[in-house]
């Protein structure tokens, strides 16, 4: 059996996520390394516990009751700019990012700026980790509301811990990725590192795209520093719009115990102060109710729900 020094029991998962919402982990470890990632899954695996990879801890809704398992926060956030590989087909001059998946978006974002690099700056103001971004196929729909950028894009390759915790290097189509969807969603596959190609760009540019993002996202959708949440909760209904059915519906505005539907976007479940999981659960419960019967439509949550029910 491995030995795992720094293992902690019954810690309180709610200051780990966005939506400081969440009970005890009966099993607890931060690791700061790929290799101390790897040992934590094995030893989860060997041990035949359930275990969940904890990033920034955004679009997660975490019981009340905790998770009876292994929770591992993952904190390998290193990241590094390579040379261009000759193989790759570009139309300006590139650079390669190496990143862990613990690495923090906007980290790299900032970084990337102050070497004029573009590729990452679509995606500020989403609190995401490499590894929950590729989970996600991680997209931002620009200000103009024309294109929709995906994190897909950008990728090269991932280092991966397998099934069978074979360590591999995998090619970007090994993701399978579709809309907030991997192969990730289907296979228990760890990533371990991952290789973007970014473009060359002013900085000056690069921030001008961040202002708007950012702006566009304080003017639309409710912030983390006004009421924690953990961003869309309902997967987006294509001609519809997951927020307009809310609104459409007449829950703007509704609230169970200390979770309210957002009147600012509607596709946000805000935590107003002291929310549990049971109030956020039981507000989707009735979005899905009542857009069904005024509406039509079924929706689907977006968000993972983890823990014991």
């Amino acid at each position: 059996m491995m030995n795992l020094p720094n293992l902690l029991r019954n810690v309180v998962l709610a200051p780990y996520t966005t939506y400081q919402i969440g009970g005890p982990a009966d099993l607890f470890l931060e690791v700061n390394t790929i290799n101390e990632l790897v040992e934590a899954v094995k030893y989860a695996r060997e041990q035949k516990l359930p275990y969940f990879l904890l990033g920034t801890g955004a679009n997660i809704l975490i019981s009340d009751k905790g998770f009876r398992g292994l929770v591992i926060l993952n904190r390998a956030t290193k990241f590094e700019f390579l040379n261009p590989r000759s193989d790759l087909k570009s139309p300006q001059r590139s650079v390669l990012l190496r990143a862990e998946s613990g690495a923090v978006v906007a980290d790299i974002i900032e970084a990337c700026k102050e070497k004029n690099l573009s590729g990452f700056e679509h995606f500020s103001g989403i609190p995401s980790s490499i590894g929950g971004a590729l989970w996600q196929n991680l997209h931002f729909l620009n200000p103009e509301r024309t294109d929709t950028f995906f994190i897909e894009s950008i990728l090269v390759e991932a280092t991966i811990l397998d099934e069978e915790n074979n360590i591999k290097k995998v090619e970007k189509d090994f993701f399978e990725f579709g809309y907030d969807d991997s192969i990730l969603h289907h296979q228990e596959i760890i990533v371990l590192d991952a290789t973007f190609q970014l473009s060359e760009k002013p900085k000056e540019k690069i921030q001008k795209q961040i202002d708007a993002n950012l702006l566009w996202r304080t003017q639309k959708q409710p912030q983390l520093w006004e009421y924690p949440s953990c961003g869309s909760v309902f997967k987006k209904i294509e001609g519809a719009g997951a927020g307009r059915l809310i609104e459409q519906a007449g829950l703007k505005g509704s609230q169970i115990g200390g979770a309210k539907i957002s009147e600012k976007h509607a596709n946000y479940i805000m935590n107003t102060g002291n929310a549990k999981a049971a109030d956020v659960l039981n507000l989707i419960d009735l979005v899905k109710k009542e857009v069904k019967e005024k509406l039509g439509y079924q929706m689907e949550t977006e968000i993972s729900l983890i823990g014991e029910k």
